[in-house]
């Protein structure tokens, strides 16, 4: 599964999309002068700024190389050579999931770096009205960082039964698109306002808010932006919820996979 690892993230780096995140980080040089525009939040709006495209390129990683490392392999056949070796499908699956979680780990590292710098400069040309907390904004950039990687194993998933492109693709966008919007509707249902909805729609509501990934228990933007208390409780939660989700998904995608008939 090393090897597997190894190969994954070595595609990645010569398909040079490290070299493009480091292209895209260039943006972040424009903070400074855009988070001036604002004379009064200055501060949160850097952190504003470089949370939200971190969370962007992050976003994109996770859906084009989740939603196509597994799925070129079985399109050009690159899994009848690796799978004839004395490996098992799942450990091929999990040697593909952890190379690009892996890349996506560096990647956000580099990216919070990057950013810190940029807020670090601008805390230092307009002294901030408030403190800012580096560990929040750090478990932020982590907990993003944990949030596509689950959507990397949504990804997958797709990847393990699909037969086209548009699938792994699209299947994963429009996931993260849910995923992201259910406590928000959760919450409006079982709020005073939404006493006339029937029952059967909160009941199907309730089922879809269960089964669907909450992308949004990872957000912590607010956190850092106005450093507000984090609960750490919370924290250890939002994890272990990542992990269990993480891993339904995969032994599911395995599951598909071993009895995928590799024609």
């Amino acid at each position: 599964m090393i090897t597997i690892i190894g190969i994954t993230l070595k595609g990645i780096f010569r398909d040079r999309i490290f070299q493009g995140i480091m292209v895209t980080a260039l943006m972040f040089l424009l903070i400074p002068s855009i988070a001036s525009l604002s004379m009064r939040q200055v501060t949160e709006l850097s952190i504003t700024l470089s949370l939200s495209l971190i969370s962007f390129i992050l976003l994109l990683l996770s859906v084009f190389l989740g939603g196509t490392t597994l799925w070129k392999d079985i399109e050009r056949r690159y899994t009848f050579s690796v799978l004839s070796l004395p490996i098992s499908r799942s450990a091929y699956l999990m040697g593909r999931f952890l190379g690009v979680a892996l890349f996506l780990l560096l990647a956000a590292v580099f990216l919070g770096a990057v950013s810190s710098a940029m807020i670090k400069l601008v805390t230092g040309m307009y002294p901030p009205a408030r403190p800012v907390i580096w560990s929040t904004i750090f478990l932020s950039v982590v907990l993003d960082a944990c949030k596509y990687i689950l959507l990397v194993a949504v990804a997958m998933l797709f990847s393990t039964f699909s037969t086209s492109f548009f699938l792994p693709i699209f299947g994963t966008i429009a996931m993260f698109l849910a995923g992201s919007t259910t406590q928000q509707v959760y919450d409006y249902l079982h709020s005073p306002s939404a006493q006339e909805i029937g029952r059967s729609v909160v009941w199907a509501a309730n089922l879809v808010y269960y089964l669907l990934p909450n992308f949004s228990a990872f957000d912590l933007k607010v956190n850092a932006i106005y450093a507000l208390p984090l609960s750490s409780w919370g924290i250890l939660l939002t994890l272990g919820y990542w992990l269990i989700y993480v891993t339904v998904l995969l032994g599911v995608s395995a599951l598909i996979l071993g009895r995928r008939e590799m024609n």
